[in-house]
C-alpha cells in the first residue's frame, strides 16, 4: 500500500469496498482525508513553484480546431502531472494502486490514468458539464483530489454533483485538503461553483484502452 494514503493496511480492503459500493449504488463517492497531509503539502509546494514560473496554462473547452478559452464556461488554469517529481510520483503511484483495486473489485477495465493540477483564482468557476459522453469517449472514471487547507463554507467553490437519473443536486462537496472524489465520467454531471479564495485540486481520469486496428488508444 502506498505511504501516500492516509489509512492503515488493516482497513485497505474496507476502504476500497466502500468506494465500489458507492459507485455501484449512486455512481459517485467521497473519501475525506484519503491522502496523507505530508503528500498534500509536497504537492502544494510544487504547485507554488509552477505558479511562480507561470507554468500553468488557461484551460479551455473543445479539442483541436474546436478548442477555445471561454471564462463564461470555465476559468481554471492547469498543468499536467508526470512522475518526474517526488510528490507527483507518489500521487501517481497511489492512483495506480486505486486503479488495480477498482479493476479487481468492479472489473472496469481501467487502462491508464491522466491528471492535471487545476487552480481557480477568486471568482473562477466551471459550468455544469459531463467529462464524457456515452459511446463517444474513453474516460471511464473521474477523480478529484483537493489541496486546500482550512477551507471554510464562506470560501464557496463547492463541487456540485447531480443525480444521474433526475439531474437534481445530489451533493455539494467542500474542497478540503486530502479529500478524494470519484464519479463515473459518462453518468455524473457536475460543476465547480465560483470560488471566493484560491482553490487548488488535481483532476484526473481513469481511461479504458480505446485502441482500434487503425490507431493505438486514440484520445477521445
Amino acid at each position: 500500500m502506498p505511504q501516500a494514503l492516509n489509512f492503515s493496511i488493516e482497513i485497505y480492503d474496507l476502504i476500497y469496498q466502500k468506494m465500489c459500493d458507492d459507485l455501484v449504488e449512486k455512481s459517485w463517492t467521497v473519501m475525506p482525508d484519503y491522502f496523507q497531509p505530508d503528500l498534500i503539502a509536497l504537492l502544494n509546494q510544487e504547485l507554488s513553484t509552477y505558479q511562480a514560473s507561470n507554468a500553468l496554462s488557461r484551460a479551455g473547452i473543445g479539442r483541436s480546431d474546436a478548442f477555445k478559452i471561454d471564462d463564461r464556461v470555465r476559468g481554471d488554469k492547469i498543468l499536467w502531472l508526470s512522475p518526474k517529481t517526488k510528490a507527483q510520483n507518489q500521487y501517481l503511484e497511489a492512483m495506480e494502486s486505486l486503479r488495480m483495486a477498482l479493476n479487481r473489485l468492479l472489473f472496469l477495465g481501467l487502462f491508464e490514468f491522466e491528471s492535471h493540477f487545476a487552480v481557480y483564482e477568486p471568482g473562477a468557476h466551471y459550468q455544469k458539464h459531463k467529462d464524457s459522453f456515452k459511446g463517444a469517449a474513453n474516460r471511464i472514471l473521474t477523480t478529484v483530489t483537493y489541496l486546500n487547507d482550512n477551507w471554510q463554507d464562506e470560501n464557496l467553490g463547492f463541487l456540485v454533483i447531480y443525480h444521474p437519473e433526475s439531474d437534481t443536486e445530489a451533493a455539494r462537496i467542500k474542497p478540503e485538503a486530502g479529500t478524494l472524489v470519484l464519479f463515473l465520467s459518462e453518468d455524473i454531471a457536475h460543476e465547480v461553483e465560483p470560488t471566493a479564495r484560491y482553490r487548488a485540486s488535481i483532476a484526473g481520469w481513469f481511461r479504458c484502452n480505446a485502441s482500434t486496428p487503425d490507431a493505438i488508444d486514440p484520445l477521445s
